[in-house]
């Protein structure tokens, strides 16, 4: 009985010792590595340099995950760098009808920090055109001429910059405002046209006109105009170009004067710029498109331009001007009543007998 007893004792405890070597080998550790994933298996058979960017982040989420599951695993392979992005590309152009349009030949950004000037006939700092290369501009709108001028102007698929008149915009802010759906670039030309170096006008004074004409650009199309301004008779003083200097306004002279406000009719106002423009090759042509001769000689102007060689550069802002709250507020304030009516004449007006 006792050897019965004994053996099988003996039996018992070589069970028991079999199933704790079976328990030690056959159960995970924590020094193993769990089994992987097929997601993560695929991706450790990608090659480094076969990663698409677009799979570049789902790549390396699969990575993290797992050597989040993974205590002593070998080290993986470093991840492909992540390449930079593309440049956003821009929204394409409009598609011009004209296939022998005048077009834009290059657009130009100005940089106006501390008030550049740009037109030889006063300012010489920046000589950017080439050999037949000019810049078209116009002062003085809107106007009920205007829109014959931006109809020419888009006919040969082009573009210039504008300097309105502050008093006109409160006029017709509705013209200005097709100025700026045509794409134009706009600056300002003084609230009222005021002669800045005139001997009775005061720094103050001057200052108003410049501050002024801005503001109610800015009124009139809802949006801030761009740092750009042409003196009335181009005529400055040390302190207002001081001025526009501190508020980072770039100065337009001009290069090439069409005349065209004391020209008789269209033909000498085409005459006046092409004869010029014989003589200096280039240049910042100045126009107004308030005259009536101005929008009657542009298409022919610009096939001239075209048949000439010439060919447009488009001047645009970096930055728009930040107007001065005080000056937008008396534009508010000071604005004309409207002239559109806000209820139909029928139930204003009506007829109680004939």
């Amino acid at each position: 009985m006792r050897n019965a007893l004994g053996l099988m004792l003996a039996s018992v405890v070589a069970a028991v010792m079999i199933a704790g070597v079976w328990y030690w080998t056959s159960s995970p550790r924590a020094d193993a590595a769990p089994p992987q994933t097929t997601a993560a298996r695929a991706a450790d058979q990608l090659p480094a340099t076969a990663a698409k960017p677009a799979d570049v982040e789902v790549t390396a989420a699969l990575s993290s995950k797992r050597a989040e599951n993974t205590a002593a695993a070998a080290p993986a392979p470093a991840a492909a760098p992540v390449p930079a992005p593309a440049p956003i590309a821009a929204a394409p152009k409009a598609a011009c009808n004209n296939p022998d349009a005048l077009g834009i030949s290059r657009t130009v950004v100005v940089d106006t920090n501390g008030g550049p000037g740009f037109g030889f006939l006063q300012y010489k700092q920046y000589d950017f055109l080439t050999e037949k290369e000019v810049v078209l501009t116009f002062d003085d709108g809107p106007w009920p001429t205007t829109p014959a001028v931006l109809k020419a102007l888009a006919d040969e698929c082009t573009k210039a910059v504008f300097f309105p008149i502050g008093l006109h915009t409160t006029y017709h802010p509705d013209i200005l405002r097709q100025v700026a759906a045509a794409g134009h670039t706009i600056g300002a030309h003084t609230w009222s046209h005021a002669h800045l170096a005139g001997k009775k006008i005061t720094e103050q004074q001057a200052k108003d006109e410049i501050e002024k004409g801005f503001s109610a650009v800015k009124l009139a199309l809802g949006a801030n105009p761009a740092p750009f301004f042409r003196f009335p008779a181009l005529a400055h003083t040390p302190a207002t170009t001081a001025y526009l200097g501190s508020r980072n306004i770039a100065m337009f002279s001009v290069d090439v004067d069409s005349n065209d406000f004391k020209s008789k009719n269209a033909d000498e106002v085409i005459n006046n710029v092409m004869t010029k423009l014989d003589k200096e090759h280039k240049g910042i042509i100045l126009m107004h498109d308030l005259q009536k001769h101005t929008a009657q000689a542009l298409p022919t102007l610009l096939r001239k331009l075209k048949a000439g060689g010439y060919k447009v550069v488009w001047m645009k802002a970096k930055t728009q001007l930040e107007t001065l709250p005080e000056y937008d507020a008396m534009m508010v304030k000071n604005e004309k009543v409207p002239t559109a009516a806000a209820r139909p004449v029928g139930s204003v007006i009506q007829t109680v007998a004939d």
